[in-house]
């Protein structure tokens, strides 16, 4: 469904603005997954802004320099979490087995399920982003790229499988950013602030709500009934 890629992704974000140790050895590259794994726990127990060095390390059972040798800092241990998780999620809203142009309302919703499962699955870590996008401005670039980077691909799909330029008169890309908001923060209202939710809401309803309404949105209908399950 959506294959274009923005130019700018965050693997590269991260070659610009860190520059943590990339082993090249099988035992060094299991040694930076397990840190990467250990950090995920830590910052979804902690938030961001009280997480420790120290904490990572005793969490991964590495020493305190092997730690830095493979990262600088936390804000460096951060972005490269943040970039993997990203990439999946980006990956996870293709919706590759299905055809926009043929078949809109199912890729939508295809996509839309993949990036709110993703996102559910790692909920903790990406509250700990707009946490960290607070305090510090290289984390709010970070969240906007990341944004920026998904908005541009719907926007690249709408035009070409269905040359949808404007909606009403407003350019698409306006209503793009507005539909991606929707999306954006249903996930955190839903699933980063569960605890919060008098009543949970699964995924797949998640999926099929935003869905219909990007839905009738760019296509100015309701979705057939046999759409919905």
């Amino acid at each position: 469904m959506f294959t274009h890629y923005s130019k700018k992704t965050l693997e590269a974000l991260k070659r610009e603005e860190h520059s943590s140790f990339s082993p090249q050895t099988t035992k060094g590259k299991r040694t930076r997954r397990n840190i990467l794994n250990s950090s995920r726990k830590v910052f979804a127990r902690t938030g961001y802004v009280t997480l420790r060095m120290s904490d990572v390390a005793e969490e991964s059972g590495v020493s305190m320099g092997a730690l830095y040798r493979y990262f600088q800092n936390k804000d460096d241990l951060f972005v490269n979490l943040i970039g993997d998780i990203h990439e999946n999620m980006y990956q996870a809203s293709r919706a590759p087995e299905l055809d926009f142009a043929l078949d809109p309302y199912h890729a939508l919703l295809a996509a839309n399920r993949g990036y709110l499962a993703h996102y559910h699955e790692n909920r903790d870590v990406l509250r700990a982003l707009i946490e960290a996008g607070t305090v510090d401005d290289r984390f709010r670039d970070v969240w906007w790229k990341m944004r920026t980077r998904h908005i541009d691909r719907f926007v690249y799909a709408l035009k070409t499988s269905h040359g949808i330029e404007t909606v009403d008169g407003i350019p698409a890309r306006l209503v793009v950013e507005s539909m991606a908001s929707l999306v954006e923060q249903s996930a955190y209202t839903w699933f980063a602030q569960e605890d919060l939710n008098q009543n949970p809401i699964s995924v797949e309803v998640a999926a099929q709500v935003v869905t219909r309404i990007w839905y009738r949105t760019f296509f100015n209908q309701e979705p057939l009934q046999n759409s919905i399950s």
